[in-house]
């Protein structure tokens, strides 16, 4: 990587064309910015979920009264939580100060996430592992705002994320992840 544009992100491994989702299917982004990043290496691909043991396909699974929860009512919550512990580590070790997430989902949800009924009903929140990243001082970016966080790294810095809530800075700095 030269120039300007420098810096290491974390992408939802469905993004990139990766069949890990729920449902054993990807969320391909064929976004050409996204293809520039994996050219120049910046991109470090993870599912929170399969990285925690979570197989695919999985029953779907929704945030309901801060819990994670599978539509039969089971409690997966420490599973997730795995996985985001496992996220911010990743992010940690390979110098991430930004992560592009899938949104909607329990895990890597930024800007809403689905409300916990199964029906498809959707509320603002994120879930357990944008909020981990964030805590750990990494701005997390919905993949609908990938143009936007690409100005952000050619800018050569972060001011905040998409949502507005933190300040980057590197998580090696002896920040940890609190859940």
């Amino acid at each position: 990587m030269t120039g300007a544009a420098t810096g290491r992100v974390l992408v939802s491994a469905c993004l990139l064309g990766r069949p890990v989702r729920y449902d054993g299917r990807a969320k391909r982004s064929d976004d050409v910015v996204l293809a520039r990043w994996t050219r120049e290496g910046r991109v470090v691909p993870l599912c929170p979920e399969v990285a925690a043991g979570l197989p695919t396909p999985r029953p779907p699974a929704e945030i309901r009264a801060g819990r994670v929860v599978e539509r039969d009512g089971r409690d997966v919550t420490d599973l997730y939580e795995r996985g985001a512990r496992i996220t911010v580590e990743t992010a940690r070790r390979a110098g991430c100060r930004h992560a592009l997430l899938t949104d909607g989902s329990p895990s890597c949800g930024s800007t809403f996430r689905y409300d916990g009924t199964f029906e498809g009903g959707r509320v603002g929140g994120e879930g357990l592992v944008a909020a981990a990243l964030r805590r750990a001082g990494v701005a997390v970016w919905p993949e609908t705002e990938i143009a936007a966080l690409d100005a952000q790294l050619r800018a050569g810095g972060v001011v905040q994320d998409a949502a507005g809530i933190v300040e980057a800075y590197p998580i090696s700095r002896g920040n940890r992840l609190d859940l």
